[in-house]
């Protein structure tokens, strides 16, 4: 194998037959050591938690795939830690995908004039650009055509598959008395096909979740969802 490079929560290892191995850490991304999933930085480190991520992963990529949603995951080994995935091509440098179902977070510090905090929202799309010196900016649709990151129908594919993927999480979710608050996914293009696909992760890591009102931290949310 051979190193690609390291990231937040990720190292990534390219194999044959454009296919990639990810290694999943123990960090999170957050700010003065809270946990927050739409931050650019690493947060803090929790024992258990790459772990505890690919479970989560391994559990919704298989649901996906045997509802007909193409994505790039084959395969996950939870002793190694890891995940062998098609290797995909970023639109533009990376976009990011949020879905939100409550008024939380970094949506909550910039909207709060307008909204009160927890109000319910009706999966709302934001999209932001993977850039840590920018802060990861949310990026407007018409900004997307205009730079030549995505076509307009590339955009509602995106808009549509991540509707139909959140909606599936949510209800999964729901089923264990938990509540989806808001979750980052993210797309690429499939190497060898060129077809939209799903690609990262889908783990506490990226994800709010809370349980009677209370957030549910990434570890726990493992052991209260699969358990």
């Amino acid at each position: 194998m051979t190193l690609k490079y390291k990231g937040k929560t990720k190292d990534v290892y390219a194999l044959e037959d454009n296919k990639v191995l990810l290694k999943f850490k123990d960090d999170v991304t957050g700010t003065d050591g809270v946990f927050d999933p739409g931050a650019n930085t690493v947060g803090l480190s929790i024992e258990g938690v790459g772990k505890s991520g690919l479970r989560m992963t391994q559990f919704f990529f298989e649901l996906l795939e045997k509802k007909g949603i193409k994505t790039h995951y084959i395969s996950a080994d939870l002793e190694d830690v890891s995940m062998v995935v098609k290797e995909a091509e970023n639109f533009g440098k990376g976009l990011e995908v949020i879905c939100r179902y409550r008024a939380v977070g970094s949506f909550l510090r910039r909207y709060g004039a307008y909204v009160e905090e927890g109000a319910p929202l009706d999966a709302l799309l934001e999209i932001t650009l993977k850039d840590d010196e920018r802060g990861d900016p949310t990026i407007s649709k018409d900004t997307l055509v205009m730079l030549k990151i995505l076509s307009e129908d590339e955009y509602e594919v995106l808009k549509r598959q991540t509707i139909e993927i959140c909606t599936i999480i949510k209800e999964e979710l729901n089923k264990k008395g938990l509540e989806l608050y808001d979750i980052k996914l993210e797309f690429g293009r499939d190497k060898s096909t060129d077809e939209i696909i799903l690609i990262d992760e889908i783990s506490g890591g990226n994800m709010r979740v809370y349980k009677d009102g209370n957030y549910i931290s990434p570890l726990d949310l493992e052991k209260e969802f699969l358990n």
